[in-house]
């Protein structure tokens, strides 16, 4: 009796010490504040997008999670950090694109894109390309026939090297055949101050709209499949007839590689509930963003998509980082 009741206590041990630390975390997770690195500037696109979402998730968990801004070499810095972080649970990353589908076909990079761990899609942008009022041009078509005239006087402003706003505005001169000078910066909201006095002249971020509502920035254009709700007679770029010119600034939740994918269902079910409320879906559209529905497998097919349509436009653009 004595055995029988050893052996089932070793093989109820020997289960438990089956599920693996990972699993284990998922169950229990979160105990305390989860960190977010943000691999760009405060400030910018990227951190205006994320501190809503840190804070439902807070809110939701009853544990902080904490924006972490780690800006620096077009959002390597912040992406490299995440990827050596410990697959714990505690530190993820809210980052847009570019740093898992643009980077890493230009450059060496320190992470490899498709080892991170996705978790859930967190907005797609629904934005356009604005001008400054002091070029003197109010439409879209009226600007293409600017830059082929002063071939590159019109600066285009980003948040850096690499970026997802780089590729719309490599895309715009490779389709439209115009000489646009692209100025990166270290983020959107770096190029948004040289924006408003009218030092750059052109830019395609989030953080510009509440200026085009203000009257100090003309919207050329939607890159969207639909028009902006707020600006409906702003047509897209489809209608304008310019072709495969739209390059899609998606923005995204991600874990270390190696993370429960427990845990990563576990937060994509959460996300998708939040994204669903009213109240979010409110904040979303004030940020100029709209949140597609995705499981995390569905997430890693889209990452593969996105690099092989960007990757596409990086060749025959010749674009390098130099």
């Amino acid at each position: 009796m004595r055995r029988r009741c050893f052996l089932a206590l070793t093989g109820a041990a020997m289960a438990v010490g089956a599920l693996s630390a990972t699993d284990v975390v998922a169950a229990d997770w979160p105990d305390k504040p989860v960190k977010v690195i943000v691999p760009y500037a405060p400030g910018g696109a990227t951190d205006l997008l994320a501190r809503p979402w840190a804070e439902a998730l807070s809110h939701a968990y009853g544990q902080q999670f904490v924006i972490e801004n780690r800006g620096g070499a077009g959002g390597m810095i912040g992406t490299e950090a995440t990827y050596k972080a410990p697959p714990d649970g505690y530190t993820l990353m809210f980052t847009p694109n570019a740093t898992l589908t643009v980077l890493p076909s230009l450059r060496k990079t320190a992470y490899d894109p498709s080892k991170f761990t996705p978790i859930a899609r967190t907005g797609d942008l629904i934005c356009g390309f604005v001008i400054h009022p002091s070029v003197g041009v109010k439409t879209f078509q009226e600007m293409i026939a600017y830059a082929k005239k002063n071939p590159g006087k019109l600066m285009y402003g980003s948040a850096g090297l690499g970026t997802a706003t780089q590729l719309r505005v490599e895309a715009l001169k490779l389709r439209a055949g115009v000489d646009i000078l692209h100025v990166p910066y270290r983020g959107s909201a770096d190029a948004l101050n040289d924006l408003l006095p009218g030092t750059v002249q052109m830019m395609n971020e989030i953080n510009v709209l509440p200026h085009v509502k203000a009257g100090k920035l003309i919207l050329l254009n939607v890159n969207h499949a639909s028009r902006h709700p707020d600006f409906p007679d702003v047509p897209t770029l489809t209608e304008l007839g310019v072709k495969d010119a739209d390059v899609p600034i998606w923005y995204s939740m991600w874990g270390p590689p190696g993370l429960s994918q427990d845990l990563a269902t576990k937060l994509n079910q959460k996300i998708v509930e939040i994204a669903k409320s009213d109240d979010m879906k409110k904040r979303m559209r004030e940020l100029n963003t709209e949140v597609p529905i995705q499981t995390p497998e569905e997430i890693e097919a889209y990452r593969k998509l996105d690099t092989a349509r960007n990757l596409e436009i990086i060749k025959a653009g010749n674009i390098k980082l130099e």
